[in-house]
């Protein structure tokens, strides 16, 4: 399990990442014409095309199967020789391609990657490790896996995977993914470098199967304020169950106000979202319903079993928040259950079915348009077959301004809906949040670009590690992590490293980048001891506006329902 990392909210990350999900195509050959055909072939590979009509080399069920015809010909009498299956290959993608952003294909061999993370585990060693330098270094050790059982340990460096040596070399990570992976119970060999040690470590680890989790933080982030947070990474067929995990450990600690950071969560399982909703609403709430070609309606009601329909909530979003994460939080908000906070959500509203082939493969179709209880679209507008424009539409709006500024966001009278609790709210692709974030690009200056861009930041985190190791690995709780980091000078020392590397300091930009420099120096720190995660969010959070402006606003909150709030949008 690899982890590369998080840079933050302010960060132009220009992606239009989207979901995919489908459902068979079937071919069928009739009886009559495998005859004819066979009967045709029999006169050898040199006989000349047969002067037939489609009548008389067809049967009249395949007369109008033009794909059918034109790859059965290609297949027999092109000059070269060209496989049934290599044009399906080919022919089904492009065909799928003409339809919506988000009806795709799945070969065979990228089937078991692409349902990984929704599955919720994979056969692997169990560790967290990071490729960005030329070394392979273990940021972490999952609990009782098959690398702790081995011996790894935390900041340990990978010189050789069985007989290969990947370290100086600056292999890709996602290729020291596939060489750490197997298949469950089968083994493989490292050796490792080890501080203190001169010689390398040689562990043999058998691989078993790995846990993946889309709780990425739960932690108290204002226990003065009875505030919790829970970032949830993605939709898989475990969120819910985690989500109720989190929320259990976070009410033993006196939580009673919520923030659910969705920011950047692509999406995943509806069903997932369904039930997270689910938790937060009082009983016979509408959530989601979806409309299939025939007008066809599917309603999703909350059945009044709750655990945290007490508790107040904000949820976080941003233009990457898409599918599963737009119908939470338009649930949310349609229900007056929730305070949306941050920026316009991606706007992916559209429901795909999966059902595999024989091979292996897969089709993902899209087969119904989701909507909010007040009845609004997620999906934003497409033109089928122009799937360049659609993955722009994400830079668009940021050189529309529309990341810094919600007046340059624009919705047409007709997409007003209007919440029960009489808050404005539109449609038309996305959610808009009822409290809007501007990216934050404070602290850019040329110095932080510098140590930034030449990682010299983030290998700073990573010679620190070393240096506390012991005491890095020790750290069992945000406060004794803020005990080590607070008891270090971490800038003057950062400032000094960094001129040692050929960034010399100007002390204007440091300055104006000091806030930004250490958040981050703390957080990467946070995320290489025991907490990961945890320590991440926790030491990022001072520079978070979008965090900040939650924990403001649930402050000021008394109960669990967010009254006659108007959506920026309207203003």
């Amino acid at each position: 399990m690899s982890k590369t990392p998080k840079y933050l909210i302010w960060v132009p990350v220009l992606l239009a990442l989207t979901a995919m999900a489908g459902i068979g195509f079937g071919v069928k050959i009739g009886t009559d014409r495998q005859i004819r055909r066979t009967a045709f072939m029999q006169r050898g590979m040199n006989a000349a095309i047969p002067d037939m009509s489609v009548h008389e080399w067809y049967s009249p069920e395949m007369i109008d199967d033009k794909l059918m015809q034109t790859i059965d010909y290609i297949e027999n009498y092109y000059v070269d020789p060209v496989g049934r299956d290599s044009l399906y290959e080919t022919v089904i993608p492009d065909l799928l391609h003409q339809l919506d952003p988000h009806s795709v294909y799945i070969p065979a061999e990228e089937f078991g990657s692409v349902n990984e993370s929704l599955d919720g585990e994979f056969d692997g060693i169990g560790i967290v490790f990071n490729a960005a330098t030329d070394t392979v270094i273990v940021m972490n050790v999952i609990p009782k896996g098959p690398s702790d059982k081995a011996g790894i340990r935390a900041g340990d460096r990978i010189m050789r995977i069985d007989d290969s040596l990947v370290a100086g070399r600056s292999i890709p990570q996602e290729d020291i993914v596939k060489r750490l992976r197997g298949p469950r119970g089968s083994q493989v060999r490292l050796s490792l470098q080890r501080q203190g040690i001169d010689e390398e470590v040689e562990i043999e680890v058998t691989r078993a199967a790995i846990e993946l989790h889309s709780v990425d933080a739960a932690f108290m982030l204002a226990p003065e304020k009875h505030i919790g947070y829970v970032r949830l990474e993605q939709f898989s067929r475990t969120s819910h169950a985690e989500l109720k995990k989190a929320l259990s450990q976070l009410r033993g600690e006196g939580m009673t106000r919520l923030i659910l950071d969705l920011r950047g969560n692509t999406g995943g399982f509806l069903d997932q979202a369904i039930l997270i909703a689910n938790e937060f609403l009082p009983k016979g709430k509408l959530i989601v319903y979806t409309e299939d070609r025939y007008r066809r309606q599917s309603k999703e009601f909350s059945n009044g079993l709750g655990r945290a329909t007490d508790i107040s909530v904000a949820v976080l979003v941003d233009e990457v928040s898409a599918s599963s994460s737009e119908i939470l939080a338009g649930a949310l908000q349609d229900n007056d259950r929730g305070l949306i906070i941050g920026r316009r959500t991606f706007g992916k509203g559209l429901v795909q079915n999966q059902i595999p082939y024989h091979d292996g493969s897969a089709l993902r179709l899209t087969v119904a348009r989701y909507y909010t209880p007040t009845g609004r679209s997620i999906q934003k507008p497409y033109v089928n077959g122009d799937e360049e424009s659609y993955q722009m539409d994400i830079v668009n709006r940021y050189y529309n301004n529309e990341f810094f500024s919600a007046d340059s966001i624009r919705f047409a009278d007709s997409l007003r809906f209007t919440t029960p609790g009489g808050r404005t709210v539109y449609g038309g692709g996305g959610i808009m949040p009822d409290i809007f974030i501007p990216m934050d690009t404070t602290g850019i200056t040329r110095y932080y670009t510098e140590v930034w861009g030449r990682n010299v930041l983030y290998r700073y985190t990573l010679d620190f590690c070393d240096r506390h190791r012991e005491r890095i690995n020790s750290v069992r709780t945000v406060d004794e992590l803020d005990r080590l980091l607070s008891g270090s000078n971490l800038m003057s020392d950062f400032i000094a490293y960094a001129r040692a590397r050929g960034v010399e300091p100007d002390y204007r930009d440091i300055s104006v980048s000091h806030k930004l420099i250490e958040a981050q120096i703390r957080a990467y720190i946070g995320r290489n001891t025991p907490l990961e995660d945890i320590g991440f969010y926790a030491n990022i959070y001072p520079i978070d506006n979008v965090v900040i402006r939650a924990v403001e606003e649930l402050g000021r909150s008394e109960g669990p329902i967010i009254e006659n709030q108007s959506n920026p949008a309207a203003k």
